[in-house]
């Protein structure tokens, strides 16, 4: 009989994850060949060893890749539980996402938008930008742990619905402790994202171009102010870009898509 065996390595897991959950129902869903591996449970991807060297590198499950790691990236846990979601249930999924992208274009807040926590300095730029640049961003920290000594500097940002994120025609996406897990939400919405480089990726980084789905900007943020006036400057190339992230981001995170992209990894 076709069966999954788990062994938890370390004194505890600090979470349950929809990965691990249903790693026990794979073998009723497909033919899989008798494999072993690591699932990482963290964010940050552990495997660096090169291919040449000895030992070699480990079969290490994760949810986020770097340029400098060979782990073998699966969807993030909080894809899966949201593509879970949407198939039984009416939570906040990334089928949902798609029903809710707010006003349209031409009745949208000509802003770029973000909110998040404190997880990553350049998130607290931004507040510091919008502060010194109203016109141009609204950019608010609604959590502090990483900085809480800058709350009292920079202030602390309500919380706002994912949904109402677009109300503004421009999303500002800067990594968390790795890549921002919210990406493929923004790309879902018909904003028009602009996107931190980053050395960090999903699964599904790789099928998008940068000036074709998405707008890129510097790691240091230095030209976010420069690509918001662009953006305002060139109302339809822009709203062409939002459309065609959209498009894209809905085909590549289909339900049967990630499904099969699974299925593909343990093959």
């Amino acid at each position: 009989m076709d069966q999954t065996q788990q062994l938890q390595l370390g004194p505890f897991c600090p979470w349950s994850s929809p990965d691990m959950d249903n790693w026990p129902e794979c073998p009723d869903w497909v033919l899989l060949p008798d494999l072993e591996f690591y699932v990482n449970l963290g964010d940050w991807p552990l495997e660096h060893r090169k291919v040449n060297e000895t030992p070699g590198p480990l079969p290490i499950i994760s949810w986020c890749g770097s340029l400098d790691s060979r782990d073998v990236i699966l969807p993030t846990y909080d894809i899966t539980h949201s593509t879970l979601e949407a198939l039984r249930g009416v939570t906040n999924d990334l089928l949902s996402i798609q029903g809710n992208t707010g006003p349209s274009w031409i009745n949208k807040t000509e802003k770029a938008f973000f909110r998040g926590r404190d997880s990553r300095e350049e998130r607290l730029q931004l507040v510091q930008l919008s502060k010194e640049n109203p016109q141009l961003l609204d950019a608010g920290i609604t959590g502090y742990f990483f900085f809480q000594e800058k709350e009292k500097e920079l202030g602390k940002a309500k919380l706002i619905g994912f949904f109402d994120f677009f109300k503004y025609k421009y999303q500002v996406n800067v990594d968390g402790t790795v890549a921002a897990y919210r990406y493929p939400y923004l790309m879902l919405g018909d904003s028009l994202v602009l996107k931190q480089d980053s050395p960090y990726y999903e699964h599904f980084y790789m099928a998008l171009k940068p000036w074709k789905h998405y707008i890129p900007i510097k790691r240091n943020l230095s030209d976010l102010l420069e690509k918001v006036e662009w953006a305002k400057e060139n109302d339809e190339e822009a709203k062409k870009i939002a459309k065609e992230g959209q498009l894209t981001a809905r085909d590549l995170l289909q339900p049967h898509r990630l499904y099969c992209y699974y299925y593909r990894v343990l093959q």
